[in-house]
C-alpha cells in the first residue's frame, strides 16, 4: 500500500510542468523559513513570556508549561500563515527577479500572470489549511490549554471558579393603568447576571426587570435553577425589591420564587467568551440565540465574526496575490531584511482596514457581509492591479 502511495505520487509529480516545478521549489523553502521565523516570534511574545512569569511566580511546572505552550501553538499558526505566505513569495519572486530569471522566462514568452499561478495555488492550499486550523483545531486546543493551565495553577494558588454570565431580555413593556403592552416593538427589559455556573446551577445571580412602566424589580438570590415544566427559573434564598414612580420601596424575602423565564441564561453560560474560540458551527448557534432573545447588537457582532471565519484564511489569497505581483517587479530587488520590513507594513495596513472596516460593521453602519469583505476585495484590487504594472 505504502509503496503504491510513492507511485501513484511520483506519477502525479510527472504531470506538473517543468516551470511550476521550478517556481515551487523558490516558493517552498522561504514559505518554511518565513512560517518558522513569525511563529517563534509571535508566540515567545504572546505565550512563552507569560508562561515563564507563572514558573517563576506560582510555581507552575515546567513540563505543564510546555504541553500549554504546544496546545497554544495552532492559535499563532494561524496568524502566522498569510504573513509567511506574503514573504516567502516576496522573497522567491525578489530573488528571482534580482537573477534576472523572471525577465528571461519572460523573454521566453512566458506572461507574469502565467509566473505568479504557482504562488496562487500555494496560496489556495495555505486558505485551506488556516481555514482548517482556525475553525477546527483552534477553538479545541485553545479550550484544553486553559484547562489544563487553570489546574496547574490550581496545584499553587486558589482561582475562581465559573464566570461571568450576561443575559440581555427583549420584549414589550406593560402599562400597569390599562394592562396593555407595547407589542409592536421590543425594548430591553430584563437583565440577568450570575457571577459563577456549576452545573447548570447560576450562583450569586441579580436580575433586574423593568418591564412594567414606572416600576423597577430588583431581584437578588443565592443561587437560581431553570425549571423545564414550568419554562421559569427557581430562585432560592434571595429577596425581591420592588421601586414604583413615587419612589417607595418594598422588599420581600423569600426562599423560593419563581421568575418566568426562558433558558435564555442557561444557553448563554455555553457560549464561549470569544468568537475566536468558537467553530463556526458553534458561532451560528451563537448568533441564532442572540437573534432569538432579541439582542440585535450581539446578532449582529456575531455576525461579523462568523464572515470573519471566511475572510481571515482567505488573507492568505491576497498575500499571496500581491507577494507575488510585487516580488515580479523588474526594478524590485528583495533581500531578507527588505522583504520582511515591507511585509510587516503591507500586513499592519491589511489588519488596521480590517479592524476598521469591522467595526463598522459591528455598529450596523456597514452590513455583516460588506465588513468582513470589503477589505479583502480592495487588497485583491490593489493585487490585480500590481500584477497588471508588473506585467
Amino acid at each position: 500500500m505504502y509503496k503504491n502511495n510513492i507511485k501513484y505520487f511520483s506519477k502525479l509529480i510527472n504531470y506538473i510542468p517543468i516551470i511550476d516545478k521550478w517556481l515551487f521549489g523558490q516558493l517552498i523553502p522561504p514559505l518554511l523559513f518565513a512560517i518558522s521565523a513569525f511563529t517563534v516570534v509571535s508566540l515567545s511574545v504572546g505565550v512563552m513570556f507569560d508562561l515563564i512569569r507563572k514558573i517563576v511566580e506560582f510555581g507552575l511546572p515546567i513540563t505543564l508549561a510546555i504541553q500549554v505552550m504546544f496546545l497554544k501553538l495552532p492559535g499563532f499558526l494561524v496568524l502566522s500563515f498569510p504573513m509567511s505566505v506574503l514573504l516567502s513569495t516576496l522573497l522567491a519572486y525578489g530573488k528571482m527577479s534580482s537573477n534576472s530569471e523572471i525577465l528571461a522566462a519572460r523573454s521566453l514568452g512566458v506572461k507574469t500572470s502565467r509566473l505568479v499561478i504557482p504562488a496562487i495555488i500555494l496560496a489556495i492550499f495555505m486558505t485551506l489549511l488556516t481555514f482548517y486550523f482556525n475553525n477546527s483545531l483552534v477553538p479545541l486546543t485553545n479550550k484544553y490549554s486553559e484547562i489544563l493551565l487553570r489546574d496547574g495553577l490550581g496545584k499553587s494558588v486558589s482561582i475562581e471558579r465559573g464566570h461571568d454570565i450576561f443575559f440581555k431580555g427583549y420584549g414589550s413593556y406593560t402599562d400597569p393603568k390599562t394592562n396593555e403592552s407595547s407589542e409592536k416593538n421590543t425594548f430591553l427589559n430584563q437583565i440577568f447576571f450570575s457571577r459563577i455556573v456549576e452545573d447548570n446551577v447560576m450562583k450569586n445571580v441579580t436580575l433586574i426587570d423593568f418591564s412594567v412602566l414606572g416600576y423597577k424589580q430588583i431581584l437578588s438570590a443565592d443561587q437560581a435553577i431553570f425549571d423545564k415544566e414550568k419554562s421559569a427559573w427557581m430562585f432560592t434564598n434571595g429577596k425581591l425589591i420592588t421601586l414604583d414612580e413615587s419612589g417607595k420601596t418594598t422588599t420581600i424575602s423569600f426562599k423560593n420564587y419563581f421568575y418566568p423565564l426562558g433558558d435564555g441564561p442557561l444557553r448563554v453560560s455555553k457560549i464561549p467568551d470569544d468568537a475566536n474560540k468558537m467553530t463556526l458551527d458553534q458561532a451560528l448557534k451563537a448568533k441564532k440565540l442572540y437573534e432569538e432573545s432579541g439582542d440585535v447588537r450581539e446578532a449582529r457582532k456575531m455576525s461579523v465574526r462568523i464572515q470573519e471565519k471566511f475572510t481571515l484564511p482567505c488573507a492568505c489569497l491576497v498575500f499571496g496575490l500581491i507577494g507575488s505581483s510585487l516580488g515580479s517587479k523588474q526594478n524590485l530587488r528583495t533581500s531578507k531584511s527588505q522583504g520582511f520590513g515591507l511585509s510587516v507594513i503591507l500586513i499592519l495596513s491589511y489588519y488596521v482596514l480590517s479592524f476598521l472596516s469591522s467595526s463598522l460593521g459591528v455598529k450596523g453602519i456597514l452590513t455583516p457581509f460588506a465588513s468582513a469583505w470589503l477589505p479583502v476585495l480592495i487588497s485583491f484590487s490593489g493585487g490585480f492591479y500590481l500584477l497588471k504594472k508588473a506585467s
